[in-house]
């Protein structure tokens, strides 16, 4: 049978080490580029919102259950109305008589 190459050609990982070499390091230090993956609190700097919730009936609820909401935040509110206005409009792939089942409420705050 064929052998499968090395990831680094001529190293051979051990138990425990990453098969990229003793440099590489899981524990690399890492900014977020996301803002929304942050988990703080919405800062002053961004007073306009979206809630997110499940209507109620939805079967998705028994996954996430029934409190279950999602608030992202905007610096201006247009920026917000137009974030809402995209999630609010049909999505791409949604077949025929596809209905969302979320409720999307504007906050300020």
């Amino acid at each position: 049978g064929r052998r499968r190459p090395a990831v680094l050609e001529g190293t051979v990982p051990r138990r425990g080490q990453s098969p990229f070499g003793a440099h590489f390091s899981y524990r690399l230090f890492m900014a977020i580029c996301h803002e929304h993956n942050l988990n703080a609190a919405p800062p002053q700097a961004r007073p306009f919102g979206i809630q997110v919730r499940l209507k109620p009936g939805d079967p998705f609820v028994k996954l996430v259950g029934p409190d279950w909401q999602k608030t992202h935040w905007f610096a201006s509110e247009g920026e917000r109305d137009a974030v809402l206005a995209d999630m609010e409009s049909r999505h791409l792939y949604s077949r025929r008589g596809d209905e969302p089942s979320v409720v999307f409420e504007r906050i300020e705050i």
